[in-house]
Parts: C-alpha cells; sequence; structure tokens
C-alpha cells in the first residue's frame, strides 16, 4: 500500500510570457539531482517561427535550479534546433549523468508537419550541465522518450527506448526496449540501429500495454534500487479514441542483472485531477519525464496538461513492497479457514455476503446478507470469540424485510429485502443502516436500531420500525454512520453518481431524510477505483482522525478495497491509498454470484488487528487481517 502526495506548490515551473522561446509552455521535465540542489531540464515551448512552423510553437529545451528542488531560479535556453534532423523542435528531454558527462536525449523534428517519418531520437552531450558541444542523430527510425540507464550493467551501456510511438500501418503499435553497447559511441552509429531494428522484438520489455487500444511510452530514465531498477513510465489508455483517452503513470521493477525480466508493476497510480493536470494546452495530462530517489523518497517530476512542469513523491519503500511478487495478498492477509461462511439450506440457501461486525462482550458479532432461493434478501448473525472461527449462527434471520419499501413487488425471484448492512455503536445503542430494496424502485438507504441490552438478549423483535434515509428516486446506497456524534449530529455516509456524499442528520428517527452531498470520494478515473466508489465499513477511530475502508471499481468491473484517512470532522480527505489494499485473488472471490468482487461492510480492531469482513464473489464471506500501524504508517 502507498500513497502519492503532490508538491504543495505544485505547478513548480510555468511559462513566462517575458522569454519567447517560453512564452507558451514549460512542461515535460528531467531532473538531475546533485550535491547542491535539483538541475532541471525541460520542454519549452515558445511562440510559433513565422517561416518554419507558422501554426506551432517551437520546442527547444530550457534549464533552471532549486536548492530546495521546488523553487527553480536560473531559467535558461540550453537546447535550440540547429541540425536538419531537428531543424523543427527538440522535444521532451531526458538527462543522465553518466561517466563524467551530461547526455541529453530528446525528441528531434525533422520536418513539418511532424509525422513517423521525421520524429526520431536526437542526442546532445555536454561536460557542464548548461553547455551541450556535441550532437547526434540516435534512431533512423520513427522513436521517442530516449534515456540512459544511470550506470552501467553487467559491463554494457543500456539505453531505453519507445520505438514507433506514432502509428504507421507497418508499426501501428509502440515498443519499449532496450539497446546496449559497450561504448556510447556505437549508439551514433546508423548501422547499429538497423540491425536493432531487423530484431527489435528481441531487444523488447514485455508487453505492458493491457489491451490493444492503450498506448506507452518510456518515462523516467530508472532507478536503482534494493529490488531492481523501477522504471516509472507513462501509460496511456484508450489513446487511439480522442474522446475516452487518459493518460496516466505507473511504475514497474525489473530485474537489476537483467532489465530486460520484468518483476512486477503497478496500475495507473496517477492521474488528472489537479486544475493545472485536467486544463491547458492539451488537457488531462500527467507524463512522467523523470524520477531521483531522496532518501526514503521517488520524486516523479511530471509534465501537466502539456503546460507546465510538477512533482510528485511516494515513499519508496512502500511502493517497492506494493511491486513485491511474493506479497500479491497485498496489505491484508487472508484466514486459512475462509470462506468462514457459505450458503446452507434454508434463508441464506444462495448466498452469504457482505457482512457488517462488530464487538460485543469478548466476541465479534457478524451480521451478513443472507439470500434465499428467490433472492430476498435478510440478515443473519454468526458469532465468533477469536473472530475467525464461527462459533454460533444462528437458524433464522435477526432482521428481515418489514416495511413496504423492501417488500418484494418485481419479479417472484427477483432480488428484493435488506441488504449490505452496517452497524455501528453509539453509546447503548446499535445503528443499522443497510440497501432497501423492492425489485422496481431505485435502491435506497434505511436505518434501524436497538438497544445494546435487546441485542445481548436476543430480542429481534425490538429493532426500531425501519426508515428511509436518502432521497426518493435516486439510487442512493452504502449508508456508514461515522460511529460518534459531531456536535450533537449524526454523520452518515452514501453514495450517489458512483461517490461518496455525506450529510449531517440531527435525528435519524425523526424521518428526514439526507438532502446535502458534500463530496467526500470521488473516482479517479484510470485508476483502480475509477469508474465507482463506495463505503465498505463504517470508518474507524484512529487517534483524533478516521480511517476509512471504502470499495471501488475499475474499468474492467473488479471490484477491490482501499484506506482513506479523514480528518476529525470525518468529511476532509487527509490521505488516499494509490493501489488497493485488498483484490480478488482466491476462487471464492472470482467466481460466484458475480465474479471478481470483495466488497466488506465491517471491520473489528483487536490492538493493533484489523479484521475485515467481506463478502467474495457476492457468495460467501471471509476474513482478512491486517496491521492497523502499517495502513496508518502508509497513510502518513
Amino acid at each position: 500500500m502507498f500513497i502519492v502526495r503532490r508538491e504543495p506548490h505544485n505547478p513548480i515551473l510555468s511559462p513566462q510570457h517575458e522569454r519567447p522561446w517560453e512564452a507558451i509552455a514549460t512542461f515535460n521535465p528531467s531532473a538531475v539531482r546533485t550535491g547542491e540542489g535539483v538541475r532541471l531540464y525541460y520542454r519549452a515551448l515558445g511562440n510559433p517561427d513565422a517561416l518554419q512552423t507558422p501554426h506551432a510553437g517551437l520546442s527547444t529545451v530550457g534549464t533552471a535550479f532549486a536548492e530546495d528542488g521546488v523553487h527553480f531560479h536560473s531559467r535558461r535556453q540550453v537546447l535550440a534546433p540547429e541540425t536538419d534532423w531537428d531543424r523543427f523542435g527538440c522535444e521532451d528531454p531526458r538527462v543522465t549523468f553518466f561517466e563524467g558527462r551530461w547526455y541529453c536525449f530528446y525528441t528531434a523534428l525533422g520536418g513539418y508537419p511532424f509525422g513517423p517519418e521525421n520524429i526520431k531520437v536526437g542526442l546532445a552531450i555536454g561536460d557542464a550541465p548548461e553547455h551541450f558541444i556535441e550532437r547526434h542523430l540516435i534512431t533512423p527510425f520513427n522513436a521517442k522518450a530516449a534515456t540512459l540507464f544511470p550506470e552501467r550493467v553487467d559491463g554494457d551501456i543500456i539505453l531505453l527506448l519507445t520505438a514507433h510511438t506514432d502509428w504507421t500501418a507497418e508499426h501501428p503499435r509502440p515498443t519499449i526496449a532496450l539497446a546496449r553497447a559497450k561504448r556510447i559511441e556505437d549508439f551514433f552509429d546508423p548501422s547499429y540501429w538497423q540491425r536493432f531494428h531487423e530484431r527489435l522484438a528481441e531487444h523488447a520489455l514485455p508487453e505492458l500495454r493491457r489491451i490493444d487500444g492503450d498506448h506507452i511510452e518510456v518515462g523516467a530514465s530508472p532507478v536503482k534500487t534494493e529490488k531492481g531498477w523501477l522504471l516509472v513510465y507513462s501509460y496511456i489508455q484508450d489513446y487511439y479514441d480522442e474522446r475516452k483517452r487518459l493518460f496516466s503513470i505507473e511504475a514497474a521493477l525489473l530485474d537489476a542483472n537483467d532489465p530486460q525480466k520484468l518483476i512486477s508493476r503497478t496500475e495507473s497510480f496517477l492521474v488528472p485531477e489537479e486544475a493545472y493536470e485536467r486544463y491547458g494546452i492539451i488537457p488531462n495530462i500527467v507524463f512522467p519525464a523523470s524520477a531521483t530517489s531522496n532518501g526514503d523518497r521517488l520524486d516523479i517530476w511530471y509534465g501537466a496538461a502539456d503546460t507546465v512542469c510538477a512533482k510528485a513523491s511516494v515513499r519508496l519503500a512502500d511502493l517497492l513492497r506494493a511491486l513485491d511478487p511474493e506479497k500479491p495478498a497485498r496489505t491484508f492477509t487472508r484466514a486459512p479457514e475462509n470462506p468462514i461462511l457459505k450458503p446452507r439450506d434454508g434463508f441464506e440457501s444462495r448466498a452469504v455476503f457482505n457482512a457488517a461486525a462488530f464487538d460485543l462482550d469478548g466476541a465479534v458479532h457478524i451480521l451478513y446478507r443472507a439470500m434465499d432461493a428467490d433472492n430476498t434478501s435478510t440478515i443473519g448473525l454468526a458469532i465468533s470469540k477469536d473472530g475467525i472461527t464461527v462459533d454460533e449462527r444462528l437458524p433464522s434471520p435477526i432482521y428481515a424485510p418489514r416495511a413496504d419499501f423492501e417488500q418484494k413487488k418485481g419479479s417472484p425471484t427477483g432480488n428484493s429485502g435488506c441488504e449490505d448492512p452496517r452497524i455501528v455503536r453509539i453509546d447503548d445503542t446499535l445503528y443499522l443502516t443497510y440497501t432497501a430494496y423492492d425489485g422496481v424502485h431505485a435502491p435506497a438507504g434505511a436505518f434501524s436500531s436497538i438497544s445494546v441490552e435487546d441485542f445481548r438478549a436476543r430480542r429481534f423483535d425490538r429493532w426500531s420500525a425501519p426508515l428511509l434515509l436518502t432521497p426518493e428516486g435516486f439510487d442512493d446506497k452504502d449508508l456508514a454512520l461515522l460511529p460518534a456524534k459531531l456536535d450533537g449530529n449524526y454523520l452518515l455516509y452514501h453514495r450517489i453518481n458512483n461517490q461518496i456524499c455525506a450529510d449531517l442528520v440531527p435525528d435519524l428517527a425523526s424521518g428526514k431524510r439526507v438532502s446535502r452531498c458534500i463530496t467526500i470520494i470521488e473516482p479517479r478515473r484510470g485508476m483502480w477505483d475509477g469508474v465507482k466508489v463506495g463505503s465498505a465499513a463504517p470508518p474507524v477511530k484512529v487517534g483524533d482522525n478516521w480511517l476509512m475502508i471504502y470499495h471501488g471499481v475499475s474499468r474492467h468491473a473488479t471490484y477491490r478495497l482501499g484506506a482513506a484517512l479523514l480528518d476529525p470532522s470525518g468529511i476532509e480527505v487527509l490521505a488516499r491509498s494509490a493501489d488497493p489494499l485488498f483484490e480478488p485473488l482466491e476462487p471464492y472471490e472470482k467466481e460466484g454470484e458475480v465474479a471478481n468482487v470483495v466488497f466488506s461492510c465491517g471491520t473489528v480492531v483487536r490492538g493493533d488487528e484489523l479484521l475485515l469482513y467481506y463478502g467474495g464473489a457476492d457468495k460467501v464471506t471471509g476474513v482478512a487481517t491486517a496491521s492497523l500501524h502499517h495502513i496508518l504508517a502508509a497513510l502518513s
């Protein structure tokens, strides 16, 4: 589990109109960390050249310096077109200080209008960071985003590049490949590249694209870590559909001795969200051009909306742990006894899943959604002293449909009833929230309560009359209460339009429904939770703050779980996991009523152990455990 934090001073570099060579945009930064600070190289987009590119700005390479890596100064132009093969622009530098010299690989534009036949890789070399004295054309074929590994591997100099980034019928898809040489001068030889290109597939990294419509491009020069080479790269979803195209950032771990071997990779963990990423010359772009390690922090330097330079950081140890193939279960560990609840005859013959949970008298009480053969949902109860082994399971529901709004009105075998319970204890009362559904109208959020004493005595006929809490006519689900009052009010989380909302409710029993959607968490388009988010278990108190486990749905319709740290009000998000904490892996999570689902409605804390109760594939109930300290440390 890891989080990504954007630099508070973003954007760290913006265009300045008084400098014509960078008047339009300054983006796609390549950072080199030195003993004095950070040297930044960036693509500077100036005003159009009236003679050469009258309809497009001219790209050159600028540099700036910051002692603190944030406040950059001393901006100056260091590369401008001067040869036939780069006369129409020098784009997207990748700079590596290698064996005593400065190597700046860049995209060379040798013709206008721009196209595959005139977009290639160029190289400038200097003995000082602001003075490049050599220039070479590297690839005779279409390529971009070349960058050197910062040191030799098994005696070889390794150049990483993306071949055929621009579509042609002969080469319709990009290839990220490794080029090896004993001498840097070998890369200046056209015959070297002719041989390389003839056997391009042999030099390629394993396919990183998940579907054929996606696109990839080398981002940063790889960073050497104790686990291998860390490659931060650009992943463009739905690249060939302008309406859906989305630029995002991912990371891959390559073998230390054989960088062509892929150990593992993340999904997209940074997508356009901030205004400077969503709006600019080309909106909705985050593009990584470099990554630098700074102690236990990895800084990712990226261009935003093809307009400005920005920076984000991630704790390196957390990212490497997420990339560890020996830890496929993510943050949580499944109980060996899973699934702890399976369907059985009677009211729970079809499925038992999506369980709420709370601790009472030293035992975990698990309130689970039970479905019978007619798809009517009720709530059953199982009790476990250790939180895993079920010691008792009641033979009949403890809560069943009573109100008109949860009685079956549609098909005799259609879904209806009381679904997906969450429960909290406030003082001496237990508050139950759930989804009420009649099979005809939109699902609604309902509420009931019972005293702790009546629950303990199993007087389940004393549940209060159910009331609806969500607005009429809205598909509003995933209700969860903050387990404490705030200035005399209840804070209710609910889901509208695929986002987690909240509203303050003075009196749950008044019959007044929520009327506001205070946005708490929204989907992050392109990430693991990019289609839909909703509450999982009610938040857990951690110091002055609250830990919320929530579910997210990806574009591939997989349900997974993440975490967010909320402030004392339960409304402001202080941190949010960039990757899922828990995902479907086991057969009982991947195959069932609904495939590829882990869905939680309850957690219990015992010391440092967080017990997570979840439904697997809408069929069974499982439990998984995690260190609360580990989750909070990652969110800090």
